[in-house]
């Protein structure tokens, strides 16, 4: 396992002699926009084992993404290599159906500690909730990211993420697609608490994700963040975004794909070519 391979796979050509915030703001956000997040395998009849060598042949020799347990394994590692005083953490992430967090832990974000100050990195979300940089670690604060403005709390020593989201606009019909046009949405991604994990930790999470009634189990997804947005690909449906397109005002793109289609994107969107058959 090769940094300069790693660096190679999301085309990052900077210094990394200074483990400062600004190398790891361009590490995270090369890592995001080379690296999908992506659930494939278990759609192939392939397994994904929470192992480095075998997660790093994966993303980088293969040139494949990964999921929260592959995508933050590997930046844990590069960033480990380059000097960064990092730990990995447990989240539980938010379930809008149940408007409740889990009630296991079912999510790997890490913590990077540079100059006394401490941030959440996290390359591993996905979809508009995918931070572009990391976020200082303080209470009740607004960051502001270009995907919307991200904002922690802690209470009685656990930590809650949320987005503010903009108002989108469908390319379709033109006009704003939330239910409440005028009003920006809060959406709360997950809760973490500062306990250091090791990722032996999540191997039991990782064959459940695969064999338990889930999310990732029920629907194919691949979604990559792009120079101004994101682009997703869930099942059939491709659904390209285009981040403050107009002053406070995402545009989004949905198309509709068939089985064809679907081989095609991944390849020329995502750049991921599959060694098995996708059911999508």
């Amino acid at each position: 396992m090769n940094i300069q391979d790693y660096f190679s796979r999301i085309s990052y050509d900077g210094s990394h002699k200074d483990a400062d915030l600004k190398t790891l703001t361009a590490i995270l956000q090369h890592h995001i926009q080379a690296i999908p997040f992506e659930n494939l395998s278990m759609h192939c009849g392939e397994s994904i084992y929470l192992d480095l060598e075998r997660t790093y042949d994966k993303i980088v020799r293969k040139k494949r993404g990964g999921w929260c347990l592959e995508n933050n394994y590997l930046l844990f590692w590069a960033l480990q290599r380059i000097g960064y005083d990092v730990c990995i953490l447990g989240g539980k992430s938010y379930n809008p159906a149940e408007r409740t967090y889990k009630a296991d832990v079912d999510h790997v974000l890490l913590k990077v500690v540079i100059d006394g100050k401490s941030y959440i990195a996290d390359s591993g979300f996905g979809g508009t909730y995918q931070m572009w940089q990391p976020v200082l670690l303080v209470s009740g604060k607004d960051q502001p990211q270009v995907p919307g403005i991200f904002r922690l709390t802690e209470d009685n020593g656990t930590w809650y993420l949320e987005k503010t989201k903009r108002k989108h606009c469908n390319t379709d019909q033109s006009v704003p697609s939330t239910d409440t046009p005028g009003m920006k949405e809060v959406r709360k991604i997950c809760s973490f608490t500062l306990e250091p994990r090791g990722m032996n930790d999540f191997q039991e999470l990782n064959w459940k994700l695969q064999t338990s009634d889930n999310l990732l189990r029920k629907k194919s997804i691949c979604t990559l963040q792009t120079t101004d947005g994101v682009c997703n690909l869930v099942g059939w449906t491709l659904t390209e975004m285009k981040y403050n397109y107009t002053e406070d005002m995402d545009v989004v793109k949905i198309t509709t794909l068939t089985d064809e289609e679907v081989e095609k994107t991944l390849k020329d969107t995502f750049s991921i070519t599959l060694e098995n058959k996708l059911k999508p």
